[in-house]
This record gives structure tokens, C-alpha cells and sequence, in this order.
């Protein structure tokens, strides 16, 4: 079964989206995920713990990046990196592009996402703008923390930004406004992880199976058991990450957009699903440190040299 094909996303108003699951909570069983200091029980899912996901009203907010969120005007915001003006696919399958062809995600998309960061921690003035390509693409960005690369945040959109200022905005907005967890501060620099994804091969699916597991991201609407629509997203790598099939990656979408009534799977059939595929890089700060070198003098950072390197 194939879905109809999209070059593009759907044009809807701008909106923020969360795109990130959490580590390893097997959805096999029945149990609960946490939203905040409320528990729900997710029906084929074990008593390990969701990060908490949170999501508003599509008609009239902005939803947090673990799945999706939704910003002004309910346009979707998606972070990922694509080849040209125009959203394009990807060579292989697996969403990584063949070798000879090179991805438009760069670890200079990372560098730039830290520089962004730091300026704005320090106080510094923002960096000058970047010579990695500005073309427009749904693009997220995600901060991890520590040697278990636990979320710290993640927030992106799904209508195509300039990834210029599109990569300035979500970088603040996913490190500074997540609102499942505080602020990202100075002294969490050293152990973040910044990961760049840009969203490609939108697809209109046949039905909430008609997606693979690793492969493509997903993003789900339905209409929630108040009769109002919701919307929620993961990237290609959450479900495998989470050692999720199909079904538990969906009903942990539900969950994450709020759904809180029984589970069915004549409920399930009546999900509006849109697959995509995704190129994304992730570099560490020490590596992002190392790439910036030059700009150290005695171990402090000085904002003047710090962007001789852009044009």
C-alpha cells in the first residue's frame, strides 16, 4: 500500500511541534504514561513512564515538541534539512541519501544552533548569518543532556523556514520553552547534544498502518474525545529508539495529543495520518567546542572572533 505523494507539506498557518519520545519506555502490556503530574493508563502499554508531552488545543495554541506542537494559527513546525528550494526525497529508504549524493543537513547546522545558544546565554550579540544554505524546509530542533542523551528539548515546525532565522527561532524556542522542562542555563552547555532534523517526502497515508517503523515519521490528527481536533508528530527515529510497532507508536501519539477515553481500534481507523522522511545530524558540545577552537583565547570564548569564520 502506497499514500499519495507530496512534494510538499500542507499549507496551514505556522505552528510549533514537538517531535521527541523518551528513552525506552516499552509499550507492551498495560500500564501508564506520565503527563505532568497526571498519570494515564495508555491500553497496550507498559508501567514505564512517558516523558510528558505536552499539547494544546490545535485551534488556538502552541503544542510542545516531545510529539508535536502546535503554534498561532495551528500550522505545524517540523525541523529537518532538505537538498534544495524544494522539498525533495531522499535517496534510499532507510531516509539517509546515497553516498554520492550529499545530505543539506551539515554538523554546521549543529555549530550554528550552539552558537545561537551561547550568544544568547552570555548575552553576546547573535552570530552573523551562516554560509550553509538558506533555502526553506520543515526543519526541528532537539537538545539532549548527559551520557544517556535524556530530551532537554525539542521543538520544530512543519511549514518550510528559511533555515537561517528558522534555525535561530527553534533553537530558543526548543532550548528556552519547552514547557515539560526549565530553561536550558550556562552550566548544562557542556553536556548537551544538539541534533538538526529537516522533513522531506510528505505522503498522505491509506490508513494509521500504512507507515514502517524507522523509516518514516509520522504525524496523526483526530478528534479527541470533546470533539475537538488534535495533532501530533514523531520523527523517523522515535519509534525505534522506543522499540515501539506500529500500534504502541500510535497510541502513544494519542496520548501525547491529549486523547485520554479508550483506545479502539475502530478509533484508530479514523486517524488522519501524513508520513515524512527526514535527514538529521547531531553533534556534541565538545565537538562543537572543538570546531570553534580558534575563537578561544585562554579558555574563555570572545564574541567578536567567534564568527570570522561565517561570510
Amino acid at each position: 500500500r502506497m499514500g499519495k505523494r507530496r512534494c510538499v507539506p500542507p499549507l496551514e498557518p505556522k505552528l510549533a511541534a514537538g517531535c521527541c519520545g523518551v528513552k525506552k519506555p516499552k509499550l507492551s502490556g498495560s500500564g501508564t504514561h506520565s503527563h505532568g503530574n497526571q498519570v494515564t493508563t495508555v491500553p497496550g502499554s507498559s508501567s514505564s513512564p512517558l516523558q510528558n508531552h505536552q499539547h494544546t488545543d490545535g485551534n488556538n495554541g502552541r503544542e510542545n515538541v516531545s510529539d508535536l506542537t502546535l503554534g498561532p494559527g495551528n500550522s505545524p513546525i517540523t525541523r529537518m534539512n532538505p537538498t534544495s528550494g524544494a522539498l525533495s526525497p531522499l535517496t534510499r529508504p532507510n531516509g539517509t541519501a546515497n553516498s554520492t549524493k550529499n545530505l543539506v543537513v551539515t554538523a554546521e547546522m549543529c555549530c550554528y544552533c550552539f552558537d545561537v545558544l551561547y550568544c544568547h546565554l552570555y548575552g553576546f550579540p547573535q552570530p552573523r548569518l551562516p554560509r550553509f544554505t538558506n533555502d526553506p524546509y520543515p526543519l526541528f530542533v532537539t537538545w539532549k543532556t548527559g551520557r544517556d542523551k535524556r530530551l532537554r528539548g525539542c521543538i520544530g515546525t512543519f511549514s518550510a523556514m528559511n533555515l537561517h532565522s528558522g534555525l535561530r527561532e527553534y533553537t530558543l524556542t526548543s532550548a528556552l520553552k519547552d514547557s515539560r522542562f526549565p530553561p536550558l542555563t550556562r552550566e548544562e552547555l557542556p553536556k548537551l547534544f544538539c541534533s538538526v532534523s529537516l522533513l522531506t517526502n510528505f505522503e498522505d497515508a491509506s490508513d494509521y498502518l500504512d507507515w514502517e517503523v524507522g523509516i518514516h515519521g509520522i504525524r496523526i490528527e483526530f478528534i479527541n474525545e470533546k470533539g475537538v481536533k488534535r495533532t501530533a508528530t514523531y520523527l523517523p527515529e522515535v519509534a525505534k529508539e522506543q522499540d515501539w510497532d506500529q500500534i504502541q507508536t500510535i497510541d502513544s501519539l494519542l496520548r501525547k495529543g491529549g486523547f485520554k477515553a479508550p483506545i479502539t481500534n475502530d478509533f484508530r481507523k479514523t486517524i488522519k495520518l501524513t508520513r515524512y522522511r527526514s535527514e538529521k545530524v547531531t553533534i556534541s558540545y565538545a565537538e562543537y567546542m572543538a570546531s570553534r577552537q580558534h575563537c578561544f583565547q585562554n579558555g574563555t570564548l570572545h564574541a567578536p572572533p567567534l564568527y570570522n569564520h561565517y561570510s
